[in-house]
């Protein structure tokens, strides 16, 4: 049988679930998410809703309380406040690969899982970072203006080549290790500093400390998450610690870096050059911006042999596919049946969907409060049914309870909306919805 056969001829098609409740389910799509994502949505019959921009917080909090989920990107910020006003928020997507733009807690105990996708666009910031090598190294950017201008400058005083030269990654995870492998096929000896001890790819080594890295690195590229720890690591010790005419990339996050400490590195030469993608404020939309939004922006964009893009690290044509299909995969799941696998802030929860030509059957999706005792209560009410199979899970303060029943006379509409009212009205309920 051939490949392509194989994930398209399924003999036997899993049933798709749908709420008992009539309300039709509406999904609010922003910041330009792929266009793959909206058909796909669209193909279930969801209603979507969907923007080019990102929405400011008082624009949520009037339009999303009609919404049972959303999609954003990193410009669009769901704070607790958008939280309280979604009464209808069954789950977010971020189709990107961070969460910091979501309150992460508030969202779980509202019941709301948040799902991302944090590997799909790492190829292309790999791929990114190493023209960034090149350009730096050449000073190509500055070459390209200068003739952009009238202005011929052949020279070679500060351009290399990255062969034998030493790549440091700070941060070895999906981007870090493939950029490492990238980086030797190039004759590139690579360094990593990582929290965790990992496995190295190739012939990669990891050293114990970051000073060690900064002050044995060539180039110095940034891969880590914006977590207290993180938020300016790459300040004026450490730049003072890099080699003198070394390279400092920063694709991770925008306050991770020091800016006005790397201006000066830059312009006292300490550094000769920087490649810089993310940003401390970023504006909300394609277009002219405003220099205010960092103070430090006209210092920036006049240094020379530094590379400064709008946080394009991601932003090819495959990884945004790749990331439209994984999110909107998720939240499908989610929406139709209750899985929560990938989640970043929710037990992970997972039943499979009986096959079409099985008996009807009804899910149960109970988020409550992980305490003592619960499941007994819950129990008990699902006790004048016929269950047929049930998982649960817990992460922090939330619990996650998936139940089939088998809907026969006993279990018909009527009783069914009568037993999620009395879950409803537990004391630990947090949201229940019931999959038909």
């Amino acid at each position: 049988m051939k490949a392509e056969s194989l994930s398209s001829g399924l003999v036997r098609q899993a049933r798709v679930l749908h709420p008992i409740s009539t309300d039709e389910l509406r999904i609010l799509l922003l910041e330009n998410i792929s266009q793959d994502a909206v058909k796909s949505f669209r193909a279930q019959g969801f209603q979507v809703d969907h923007f080019a921009k990102a929405w400011s917080e008082e624009e949520l909090v009037e339009k999303i309380g009609t919404y049972h989920a959303i999609g954003i990107r990193s410009k669009t910020k769901i704070t607790e406040r958008v939280i309280k006003a979604a009464s209808k928020l069954l789950v977010i997507g971020c189709f990107c690969i961070g969460t910091n733009q979501v309150d992460l807690l508030t969202a779980a105990k509202a019941g709301i899982p948040v799902f991302n996708s944090p590997f799909s666009n790492s190829r292309s910031v790999a791929e990114l970072v190493i023209g960034e090598i090149v350009v730096l190294s050449r000073q190509l950017f500055d070459r390209a203006r200068e003739l952009k201008d009238g202005l011929w400058n052949k020279v070679s005083k500060g351009c290399w080549e990255v062969r034998g030269k030493t790549l440091g990654i700070v941060g070895y995870g999906h981007i870090g290790s493939q950029l490492s492998v990238l980086a030797e096929s190039m004759g590139m000896r690579v360094l990593f500093y990582d929290v965790l001890p990992l496995m190295p790819l190739g012939s990669a080594q990891q050293v114990e400390t970051l000073d060690d890295l900064l002050a044995r690195s060539d180039f110095v590229t940034l891969h880590v998450p914006e977590l207290q720890e993180t938020i300016n690591m790459i300040g004026a010790p450490q730049l003072a610690k890099m080699r003198k005419g070394a390279y400092l990339l920063n694709n991770a996050r925008g306050k991770v870096v020091d800016l006005p400490a790397l201006i000066e590195a830059v312009k006292s030469g300490h550094l000769a050059g920087a490649a810089v993608d993310v940003y401390p404020s970023e504006p909300s939309s394609n277009g002219p911006f405003d220099n205010s939004l960092n103070s430090f922006a006209t210092e920036l964009r006049a240094l020379p042999n530094v590379i400064l893009t709008p946080h394009i690290g991601g932003s090819t044509e495959e990884a945004q596919r790749m990331i439209g299909d994984e999110v909107a995969t998720a939240l499908s799941r989610y929406l139709n049946a209750g899985t929560t696998i990938g989640s970043v802030n929710f037990p992970e929860v997972d039943l499979r969907v009986p096959q079409t030509e099985t008996r009807d059957f009804i899910r149960i999706c109970h988020v409550h409060k992980n305490q003592p005792g619960v499941l007994r209560n819950v129990n008990h009410l699902l006790g004048n049914f016929n269950v047929e199979k049930q998982y649960s899970d817990s992460k922090g303060d939330i619990a996650y309870v998936l139940a089939d029943i088998i809907q026969d006379k006993q279990a018909d509409r009527y009783k069914l909306r009568e037993l999620q009212d009395q879950i409803n009205a537990t004391e630990t309920n947090i949201l229940t919805r019931v999959l038909a």
